[in-house]
């Protein structure tokens, strides 16, 4: 019994050490944080019901990088347009049917290129990542959207973009989204386009 001692001491001893390293390597790299903000319209499309839609909103991701995987959060508001005598769309009577959304994405796993990403007209991105999953919440005035189902299945595609990783440039500019399943009824299957705001700097004044 005395020579097991010692053994199962160093075990301890070397699963504390383990914990503890596995800690501080995580307390060490913190999340990255991105934020920004969403500003698009949705087609006039008879899939889209009560289109065009006009959208404004905020965004925010927390990308870990120890699990290369990330959570993405977007708060948006939605309004569409009244219409003239003959029924067709009148932007001179906006703000009708204005209405609220919340959106996540959570744990999602990072890829690491802009494969599958829209493209924009020149001048192109050339650098960025991007996640895809099934979102985790999709309200409409803070309850479940009508159009999605409990839980939710619809399904989010978010790459964020940018210029070259050079100085004077933005590698983490811009942030599409793009909805699948019940959310194009609604939100519409295009590329809906924002911006990242306050992208971190280094001392030399270059934008990763």
């Amino acid at each position: 019994m005395k020579s097991k001692t010692p053994t199962s001491a160093a075990r301890v001893l070397s699963l504390l050490l383990l914990v503890s390293g596995t800690c501080a390597l995580a307390q060490g790299r913190p999340p990255q944080h991105l934020s920004g903000l969403i500003n698009d319209y949705t087609p006039l499309s008879a899939t889209i019901k009560g289109s065009p839609w006009e959208m404004h909103g905020q965004w925010s991701m927390d990308i870990h990088p120890e699990w290369a995987s990330a959570d993405f959060a977007a708060d948006m508001t939605m309004s569409g347009y009244g219409k003239t005598g003959t029924g067709a769309v009148d932007p001179t009577q906006p703000l009708v049917n204005p209405h609220t959304h919340h959106i996540k994405l959570t744990n999602m796993r990072i890829t690491w290129d802009m494969t599958g990403c829209p493209a924009y007209l020149p001048p192109a991105t050339k650098t960025g990542f991007q996640i895809n999953g099934t979102v985790s919440l999709l309200t409409g005035n803070g309850s479940i959207a009508p159009f999605e189902s409990d839980p939710p299945v619809s399904t989010l595609q978010v790459c964020v973009t940018g210029g070259d990783d050079i100085k004077y440039s933005v590698t983490n500019s811009n942030i599409t989204l793009v909805f699948g399943g019940p959310a194009t009824t609604h939100f519409g299957p295009q590329p809906i386009h924002g911006v990242v705001r306050k992208p971190p700097t280094d001392e030399t004044g270059k934008y990763w």
